[in-house]
């Protein structure tokens, strides 16, 4: 199971982080991926980071304000959220992909997907 938080309410230029908490199975063999959805589009990749977090993407919309983090210890997925926009709301989900080979954001390759938290970027 995947749990995302940190979702909420905030005005353009703010930040927020999200926090990804896997159970009942170890994320160290996962690579990991948010992604976010708004209603009548499809299900967007953000970013994802390997399995021991030495490789990231990130989508041309958000790269250099937002990043992707993870410890494994905690069995935990970051994703800090800098100067945001209101182009950014959606709803974020976090999905564990069991790929090794470094990081995608295929949607249909995840195989666990979390529940989603709601992020408003509004004045």
């Amino acid at each position: 199971q995947l749990v995302e938080s940190g979702g909420g309410l905030v005005q353009p230029g703010g930040s927020l982080r999200l926090s990804c908490v896997a159970s009942g199975f170890s994320l160290e063999d996962y690579a990991m991926a948010w992604f976010r959805q708004v209603p009548g589009k499809e299900r967007e990749g953000v970013s994802c980071i390997n399995h021991r977090g030495g490789i990231t993407i990130y989508a041309d919309s958000v790269r250099g304000r937002f990043t992707i983090s993870r410890d494994n210890a905690e069995n935990i997925v970051y994703l800090q959220m800098n100067s945001l926009e209101p182009e950014d709301t959606g709803v974020y989900y976090c999905a564990a992909d069991r790929f090794l080979g470094g990081c995608r954001t295929a949607a249909g390759a995840m195989g666990y997907w979390g529940q989603g938290t709601q992020v408003t970027v509004s004045s």
